[in-house]
């Protein structure tokens, strides 16, 4: 087969029975000992005429979806969801589908390297900026890096998946007693899901990020959850969507979406509610009262405080609007209330979470079909661990810049670009001497570092993630290379194996693992006496073998937990609508890409989708009321400035009649300055226009925003599905 092994060794390695057959199509813990080969030189156990099918996990978020990749005579050619993994049972998103786009990116950064920082260069041969060198120079320098420092000067950032090389991280800092490694990612921040879990905590005494049970509820009603789109699991909450809509006994469901800006998920839903920005916890606290009366019973605590008319002034809607909910929740039998995204995002957010989630302690839905859980803890975790917060992220901020930290190590998280400036992130990296990213691409991030040792591609590399929630069991998601790794890249996990017995000590005898696939091994032989998997195995050979070919392990429970509503309606709420943060005439609502996502501007194929909205591509606008449009003087493809009180950017209008009057929006996932090709030098990026302000959970007040709009007298035509003019250059009208 090759050089290293021959075909007979290889199949001992592999074990006997199921476990053989795993390895042959490349799904089992041997086949890291066979070397892949591209298409023009086959390997044995790839045929001419015939796909070969690998089961990995999608990395494009932090959902942890399974996928199935088609390869075909050494290339992968093909994406689709695996049917096997109970988060997204077969089913995927854009970002997943067009996951081959980063695979064959031409930008990727293709060998390690010393390089400049603040130069956009990553290759020798494009000049002096980078310095390419051997992956024997890399194990030395991050072992000088991790003895030659005191343990509180080395740091680790990383992205916000709870995968395999967090817990390599978690481990080795426990060894040398360095800080604990920081999780961050942009999602996370747009979420508000550390408010959304110390929410939980407060209401219901329980740790856990809250899972909402769409699928067998009759009646959703979210306050600005975009929950189809980006929200915590959008591909296992799309399902349930379906489930909802498909309905139970002949009644199909019923959904009403509550925010000023109409999203893709407020598009789906069959009543658009247009609350202003930060009314959010009246309004529900209002509803609540008002289905007291309704239902004729002793007023809780919990809307005691509730002022229906202060609420319905702060929300600018109507009493009609109000009622009807509360006629529909009335004849409903399983109603549920999501509260998420941008209606967290408040300075109020705190508040306007335990608001909602004490509507479904008040309808009785806690722990029961079509109501709220906490979710399932996933395998190999001991506890619910959520990704830093922005008060968190501003503290490790405040420690970088005062000097504290003389190496940084970076992974699967681009903070200078996902951060807001007034954070001063980039500032902050001044005063660190050594910064090393691993990165896969030329992001903002990279660029501001000192070393750049390139990881694999997430579909050519080994490991697992643990699943936070869309899913009432309990999923550990494993991923595989389905391919040979294109470039001189290498496994972060093994680079830090090899500086650790470089390094020896306790930190070689701590970690003494020769390879990432055992130190997989060393975490997935806990779960091999496991009884409630859907598969088991006598020894860990064989339990990898099946891991791998079936995507990863989970449970056949139902391990969700119910909370507990003990004294939820005897607490007394907040009812103040937020406190917003500038003098300008409108509300600023941000908000995801939900075709890009927070990663996705470098994916061409990604550029090129329509945003499901308003069908532009290529580039960002801000959103405008047609009647504030008329007032302001401008038309579609009119350049405005946006002010804050903390920044300025600049976009092309586009009228959009499903937004507030008083409100405008701009999505986040352009305006790089990196990133490559696809991605630098087009758009803007709204976090520019981000204070430092956060609600008591410590998540970003992204929402809580007034600003200014100004006409600049340019004008700029935005590429739309409608014309190909701004991309191509003519009309194709």
């Amino acid at each position: 087969m090759t050089d290293k092994i021959s075909r007979r060794d290889f199949l001992k390695l592999a074990g006997v029975g199921a476990a053989t057959t795993a390895v042959l199509t490349g799904c089992g813990p041997a086949s890291r000992y066979v070397t892949r080969e591209p298409y023009v030189k086959m390997p044995e156990y790839t045929y001419n005429g015939l796909s070969t099918y690998y089961a990995t996990t999608c990395r494009e978020c932090s959902a942890g979806c399974g996928l199935i990749v088609r390869t075909f005579q050494g290339r992968a050619i093909k994406v689709e969801g695996n049917q096997n993994n109970p988060v997204n049972l077969g089913k995927t998103c854009a970002r997943g589908q067009i996951s081959l786009h980063g695979l064959y990116n031409p930008d990727r950064v293709q060998n390690p390297g010393k390089h400049v920082r603040g130069e956009n260069v990553f290759s020798s041969d494009k000049g002096a900026g980078f310095q390419e060198l051997t992956w024997l120079d890399v194990t030395n320098i991050v072992a000088d890096a991790l003895t030659k420092n005191q343990p509180d000067e080395v740091a680790f950032l990383v992205g916000m998946a709870p995968d395999h090389l967090f817990d390599l991280v978690t481990d080795l800092t426990q060894t040398i007693g360095a800080p604990a490694p920081v999780r961050f990612g942009a999602l996370g921040m747009f979420e508000a899901r550390t408010t959304l879990m110390k929410a939980a905590q407060e209401l219901f005494g329980q740790s856990g990020l809250p899972f909402f049970d769409i699928g067998n509820a009759d009646l959703v009603i979210s306050f600005g959850a975009n929950f189809l789109e980006t929200w915590l699991s959008p591909v296992a909450q799309t399902r349930g969507y379906s489930q909802l809509r498909k309905g139970k006994n002949g009644r199909r469901g019923y959904f009403v979406q509550l925010e000023p800006r109409m999203s893709q998920t407020g598009a789906k839903a069959d009543e658009w509610v247009p609350l202003a920005a930060g009314s959010e916890a009246p309004v529900a606290l209002a509803i609540g009262r008002l289905l007291a009366e309704a239902r004729g019973i002793s007023l809780p605590p919990a809307f005691a405080n509730a002022d229906v008319n202060a609420a319905l002034s702060a929300a600018g809607v109507n009493p009609e609007s109000i009622q009807h909910l509360v006629d529909l929740i009335t004849a409903s039998e399983r109603p549920v209330f999501i509260p998420g995204g941008a209606a967290l995002a408040q300075n109020n957010g705190l508040q306007t979470a335990e608001a909602v989630l004490a509507l479904n302690a008040f309808v009785g839905n806690l722990g029961q079909s079509g109501g709220v859980f906490l979710s399932a803890i996933a395998p190999l975790a001991d506890e619910y661990h959520r990704p830093a917060s922005a008060k968190e992220m501003a503290d490790f901020v405040g420690k970088l810049k005062s000097g504290r930290v003389k190496t940084l190590f970076i992974h699967g998280v681009n903070p200078v670009f996902e951060l807001p400036k007034s954070l001063g992130f980039a500032d902050a990296l001044a005063n660190v001497p050594q910064v090393i990213s691993f990165a896969t691409f030329p992001d903002e991030t990279a660029v501001q570092a000192d070393y750049v040792f390139p990881d694999h591609h997430s579909l050519e590399s080994w490991g697992y993630q643990k699943v936070a929630t869309g899913a009432s069991s309990s999923v550990l998601s494993g991923s595989q290379p389905v391919i040979v790794p294109f470039f001189n890249t290498k496994s972060t996990v093994d680079v830090l194996l090899a500086a650790a017995q470089q390094a020896g000590g306790s930190l070689a005898a701590a970690l003494p693992f020769k390879d990432e696939v055992e130190f997989l091994q060393s975490k997935l032989v806990n779960l091999i006496n496991e009884s409630d998997g859907f598969f088991s195995a006598p020894e860990i050979n064989t339990f990898t073998a099946y891991f791998q070919q079936h995507g990863g392990w989970w449970k056949t429970t139902d391990d969700r937990v119910a909370p507990s509503s003990a004294d939820v309606l005897n607490r007394s709420l907040n009812a103040a609508a937020a406190r917003l943060d500038g003098d300008g005439e409108f509300f600023f609502v941000p908000f995801v890409s939900p075709i890009l996502g927070e990663a996705g501007a470098n994916k061409p194929w990604l550029q090129e989708v329509p945003d499901p909205t308003t069908t532009v591509m290529w580039n960002t606008w801000v959103e405008i009321n047609p009647d504030t449009a008329a007032k302001l003087g401008v038309d579609n493809g009119d350049v405005v400035k946006v002010t804050s009180a903390y920044g300025e950017v600049e976009a092309s209008v586009y009228k959009y009649p499903a937004i507030r009057p008083d409100t405008i929006a701009m999505p986040f996932g352009q305006g790089h300055t990196a990133y490559g090709q696809f991605a630098q030098g087009r758009g803007v990026n709204p976090a520019d226009l981000f204070g430092a302000s956060m609600n008591e959970a410590g998540d970003l007040a992204f929402a809580g925003l007034r600003v200014r709009v100004e006409k600049t007298g340019k004008t700029k035509p935005l590429a739309r599905m409608e014309s190909a003019l701004g991309v191509y250059g003519f009309d194709a009208k």
